[in-house]
């Protein structure tokens, strides 16, 4: 597989886009669909919110991200991993669920809470033959407290709009206010042409089958058989006290 891999991301390199950092998100149409969602997703976001301290570190579900924190204030709410629904957080987020699906090839996705005075040091992600997106979900004021390096290239989030980027660029993000900062975290294939795309498509049907998928599967599993019971009970006593 890493064969493949070396073989795949050096032929991406040599693409046209294929050292880009950031990406024009207007040549992707589905954005505007995404994003005109923003304020539904937003709602679920909030309610979750209510019950941050139940939400895991990304750590306690891909142990992958040791390296880069232990303390559990990157939170993360896993909606979808390579094929693979979480079926409860589905249940307690649908309109999220729906914007999702509007995102072709889509891979990857969850709510990625970087919690007050939170920094995540210089890091690449695992492989470019898919692209990170971003929907700024909760960003706080003024937006320049909260930001994004890729390969050099900073960028900050901004509530209903988007990112792109290619996380196997080394990157870094921080979020040095007094709030939390949340986006709407997916991977997707990357657009390539042929033969590269086929290629591509193999190593990420791999991907799906591999224990970083699999083991981070059984782990929210594990997560949702202790705490999920609490976290419904949250989320319906916060219904009741709104109506």
């Amino acid at each position: 597989m890493n064969d493949l891999k070396d073989q795949i991301e050096h032929a991406i390199s040599n693409t046209p886009d294929g050292r880009k950092t950031f990406f024009d998100v207007d040549a992707f149409p589905w954005v505007k669909e995404v994003e005109a969602c923003s304020q539904a997703i937003r709602q679920e976001l909030d309610q979750l919110l209510s019950a941050i301290d139940l939400l895991p570190g990304f750590e306690e579900i891909q142990i992958e991200q040791h390296t880069l924190s232990t303390d559990k204030r990157w939170k993360i709410f896993p909606l979808h991993a390579y094929g693979y629904w979480v079926k409860s957080n589905e249940r307690r987020c649908p309109e999220t669920v729906k914007a999702l699906k509007k995102i072709p090839n889509l891979q990857a996705a969850m709510f990625s809470i970087l919690q007050p005075q939170k920094e995540l040091p210089p890091h690449r992600g695992p492989y470019s033959g898919v692209l990170r997106y971003h929907l700024g979900l909760k960003i706080p004021k003024p937006e320049s407290q909260c930001g994004i390096c890729v390969g050099g290239d900073f960028a900050h989030w901004e509530e209903g709009k988007s990112l792109i980027f290619d996380d196997s660029h080394m990157h870094h993000a921080w979020n040095r206010s007094n709030e939390e900062r949340v986006v709407l975290f997916v991977d997707f294939t990357r657009p390539l042409p042929s033969p590269i795309k086929e290629m591509n498509e193999q190593f990420i049907n791999g991907i799906g089958r591999s224990m970083f998928i699999e083991g981070s599967i059984e782990r929210w599993e594990m997560w949702e058989a202790a705490f999920g019971s609490e976290l419904d009970r949250s989320l319906e006593q916060l219904k009741a006290a709104s109506v």
